[in-house]
């Protein structure tokens, strides 16, 4: 792969820096509390979608900038803004999963009514999938939704729903053919959290904060039209959310603004009056992250190109996940050990750097679990990626035997 920038990327470049120099003082900061967006954020998203730095190759007809996908384009973007150390916009579960999901496989209808609020911070989601009994097993989902004429009845519990408590809306997967097998008897349903019946619940965290939320249904009724594909497609549809969730976790460009972060860090503390960037051991441990960020960055352009050419990337695609959010954490216990005794007395109301190591510490130690654990995505690499033999399933002890 050749990146070497010709002209047209160099007057792109320019043309960013530019944007950044005039209006860089209306970002949010980088890295803020994960909450409902403020006005601020809200209105540089706006402007973001505005000038193409944001949801860049979303067609105008939905909102967005039109621009065809270019590999080089979308890294010459990101690399500015995160070397002016500036907000790239909102990335969530609405405008990182559920538009190229809808783009994807959504019906026009679905596509105008959601794309384009959504991609422009007016409209925000959150994703109904795990539930108590179903986390690991997704596919076994026990949410119901009953078609009572040109409507679905939705009973069941969702649980670990980062935003519910904020979010507009919902991507639901629920059980609509209760006959068939688990995966044939699924449904991917769009829903208000206005509607009445839901329940929101909020779950505090070991951050001190509330992210995720236990959501429970008690007969909503939704619009039939407001399913994705056809009933018992669900399986399929929540499988291409998946696969943008995998690539939303491990992103790249969210690497890159950690690692200047830690860079920084690095060279503004110190112990004994000596800054930790000349101590041997801080400085080894960034480089080992430093390489990795940089072969992160790599393999996030090469799967660019190849879905820019319509091309499976297959297990290339299913590390993502895995990688990324270990990685994370890797990088989040190197600003920990950084900031050393000043983050003992965590108060999770502060937004100094030591409050925000420990936060972002504990969150990346959430993700190795949220979206499918660890071992979960290893299995996924290992049975679907490599074709390797599927974890055996253990039976159930005889009454009055022995396990």
């Amino acid at each position: 792969m050749d990146l070497t920038l010709s002209g047209k990327y160099e007057a792109l470049q320019a043309e960013v820096r530019a944007f950044i120099r005039e209006h860089g003082h209306k970002s949010p900061k980088v890295g803020g509390p994960r909450r409902d967006p403020d006005q601020k954020t809200r209105d540089w998203q706006k402007l973001l979608v505005e000038h193409g730095y944001a949801a860049r190759t979303v067609p105008r007809e939905y909102g967005g900038f039109g621009a065809q996908p270019d590999v080089l384009e979308a890294a010459v973007i990101a690399d500015a803004f995160a070397e002016a150390n500036v907000s790239q916009g909102l990335a969530n579960q609405g405008i990182s999963m559920l538009v190229p999901t809808l783009l994807e496989v959504g019906t026009e209808e679905q596509r105008r009514a959601y794309v384009g609020p959504t991609i422009r911070g007016d409209m925000f989601w959150c994703q109904g999938y795990s539930e108590p009994g179903s986390g690991s097993d997704l596919a076994s989902v026990q949410t119901r939704a009953v078609l009572d004429g040109d409507e679905f009845v939705v009973n069941g519990q969702k649980i670990w729903t980062s935003s519910a408590h904020f979010a507009d809306m919902m991507f639901l997967l629920c059980r609509t053919e209760p006959e068939m097998p688990k995966h044939a008897g699924l449904s991917y349903i769009l829903l208000s959290m206005k509607t009445p019946g839901i329940e929101v619940r909020p779950l505090t965290t070991m951050t001190g904060r509330a992210e995720f939320n236990e959501v429970f249904f008690t007969d909503v009724r939704v619009p039939a039209s407001q399913i994705v594909m056809s009933r018992g497609q669900g399986w399929h549809v929540a499988n291409v959310t998946l696969k943008y969730e995998r690539l939303y976790l491990g992103d790249a460009n969210k690497m890159s603004v950690r690692l200047r972060k830690l860079v920084d860090l690095l060279q503004t503390t110190e112990i004994d009056g000596e800054k930790l960037m000349a101590l041997p051991e801080y400085r080894d441990r960034l480089l080992r992250i430093q390489g990795e960020v940089m072969a992160w960055r790599a393999h996030q352009l090469r799967l660019r190109t190849e879905q820019a050419d319509g091309v499976d990337s297959g297990v290339k695609r299913l590390i993502v996940k895995y990688g990324g959010t270990m990685l994370l954490w890797r990088m989040s216990a190197l600003a920990v050990d950084a900031v050393g005794a000043a983050g003992l007395p965590y108060d999770p109301s502060e937004t100094d750097d030591a409050t925000a190591a420990n936060l972002d510490y504990m969150f990346d130690i959430g993700m190795i679990i949220g979206g499918g654990s660890s071992n979960i995505q290893k299995n996924v690499i290992g049975e679907r990626g490599l074709g390797l033999p599927r974890e055996p399933k253990t039976q159930p002890a005889a009454a009055g035997g022995r396990a």
